[in-house]
């Protein structure tokens, strides 16, 4: 047993160890160019996530994961509570066993393991090997079918988070505030309400699309209470929501575009939640936050690129476009290149891609397409490339360094997302001066401006992405127009101080309403 006296190195673990906001809660942001002050009223906050860019990542929670604890350290101390997956554990990082947590119910017992990264982010690693050491993503084998015991992985993630808000396990450091991100973490809030404890919590919905449903029967697994089968609890259509947990049970809730926080509420995109969603926002406990991107994506300096270009560098932008045909396996052309960086799945309107892929290519452009997801929607990728060799090139997978090299090279982005709750790729591309031709939702609504840094188009439907087409490649054939285009979407400041102010002021007045609440 570890002394909860010790801090950090007591023992060393090994795997073969085993909508605005309400006026309440309105954040004060500076104005721009404002210094920030030290925040006098710093809080500890425990990040409850699933992923981290820095060790593990399937998508943007992964990287606001690892940006935005790092953005708000000036303000707040930030600690990130994560599973101990095999990719974490097994990372050149040490980490110290400073905590054990004992079992409950059908959930184990684990360690609680502090990793220190070299820029000071603390990562406490949830050690459990029987659930989180396998090879995989986060959240299911290679074979792209999720783990079956991901309630039981998952509530465990929730009761330590639960346990640590309690001061249980690992007392040196106790948070003012847990802060829990999507599905994987609902149950953080859930578990902390049902044991009566009185810190606040925070829940952000990344997608609210990907709910962590289960069967009812799992209740006694999980020791979810009879009274949180109730509407105004966990109960989805006769089983159990996790992402439904953390709305019900949270001090507030937050989503990652405003646009997406007033879409979530309408029965269109409230996947069967919209009705709970509505009367959380007019109690004032919904609000849009959006994301930001690091520094690194900064063409001029950026490490991933074979040529660095800066803004109206056009003849080094011209030369990242010719690396990525060729890493791709396209033709020599004068024509525009249309990039497709996504996750490959129905969200993303890869079929609409498909519907509009003869006229880019009869139009003179040619696409790069990388990404993995859904089997049929990689097959069909595939089938694509081959009607079209030398003006389609697509590569099944991902890599950070393809990826950047293709935002730098590529004329237009590619995203025709059905839904898009807040959108990195097109901050990415727009950083990089690739213009994005982007269904007019969620935060691509929020980031794009039409016919001024990308184009929108409002229908998920072949003919209006169409007439977005047109006017882009309309664009392309005026060099000056595109040039103004590119010059104003590098520009843009998509940077985490836009979201740092409203975070932190929003944790900072939901730990003093509960401290008025309570004491």
């Amino acid at each position: 047993m570890i002394s909860a006296a010790v801090e950090p190195h007591a023992d060393s673990f090994h795997p073969d160890n085993r909508e605005p906001l309400p006026p309440s809660l309105a954040p004060t942001v500076p104005a721009p160019g404002a210094r920030r002050q030290h925040n006098p009223n710093r809080r500890k906050v425990l990040f409850v996530t699933a992923e981290i860019a820095d060790l593990v990542k399937t998508g943007g929670l992964g990287d606001v994961s690892s940006a935005l604890p790092r953005a708000l350290a000036h303000l707040h101390d930030v600690r990130v509570l994560i599973p101990g997956y095999r990719q974490v554990v097994e990372s050149d990082n040490p980490i110290h066993i400073v905590g054990e947590l004992g079992g409950h119910a059908a959930l184990p017992p684990c360690k609680i393991g502090r990793m220190d990264l070299a820029d000071g982010l603390v990562i406490y690693v949830l050690l459990c090997p029987e659930l989180y050491l396998r090879d995989g993503t986060p959240y299911g084998a290679n074979n792209g079918r999720d783990w079956p015991d991901n309630h039981i992985r998952f509530a465990r993630l929730g009761l330590a988070a639960a346990e640590i808000a309690a001061g249980e396990g690992m007392a040196h450091w106790r948070p003012d505030l847990v802060h829990a991100h999507d599905w994987p973490a609902g149950l953080a809030p859930a578990y902390m309400h049902w044991r009566g404890l009185h810190t606040p919590t925070l829940f952000t919905i990344h997608n609210l699309a990907y709910q962590g449903v289960y069967s009812r029967g799992c209740s006694p697994e999980l020791a979810i209470p009879d009274h949180a089968m109730q509407q105004e609890g966990m109960e989805f259509y006769g089983k159990l929501s996790f992402l439904k947990a953390g709305l019900a049970y949270a001090s507030h809730i937050t989503t990652v575009s405003a646009t997406y926080a007033r879409e979530i509420t309408t029965p269109e995109f409230g996947c069967g939640l919209h009705g709970f969603l509505a009367s959380k926002a007019e109690q004032g406990l919904l609000g849009g936050i959006p994301n930001g991107i690091d520094a690194s994506w900064d063409s001029a300096t950026d490490r991933h690129l074979h040529h660095n270009f800066s803004l109206n560098d056009w003849e080094g932008k011209a030369r990242n476009t010719e690396q990525v045909r060729e890493l791709f396996g396209l033709e020599r052309t004068a024509g525009p290149l249309f990039a497709v960086v996504s996750r490959l799945v129905y969200q993303k309107g890869l079929d609409l891609t498909l519907g509009v892929a003869d006229f880019i290519v009869e139009q003179g452009g040619q696409i790069a397409i990388i990404g993995r997801g859904e089997p049929e929607e990689e097959q069909a990728m595939r089938e694509l490339a081959l009607r079209y060799p030398g003006r389609i090139g697509v590569r099944i997978g991902f890599n950070e360094t393809d990826a950047r090299r293709m935002f730098a090279g590529s004329d237009f982005l590619l995203m025709p997302s059905r839904y898009e709750p807040c959108g990195l790729s097109q901050m990415y591309a727009q950083r990089f001066g690739s213009l994005p031709v982007a269904r007019n939702t969620g935060g691509l609504a929020d980031t794009i401006e039409d016919g001024v840094t990308g184009f929108l188009f409002d229908d998920s439907t072949v003919d209006s992405y169409l007439e977005a087409l047109r006017r882009a490649f309309y664009v392309y054939g005026k060099q000056d127009l595109l040039n103004a285009m590119r010059c104003l979407s590098m520009t843009q400041p998509f940077n985490w101080c836009q979201a740092v102010e409203p975070y932190a002021r929003l944790y900072e007045n939901l730990v003093q309403q509960a401290q008025t609440a309570h004491y």
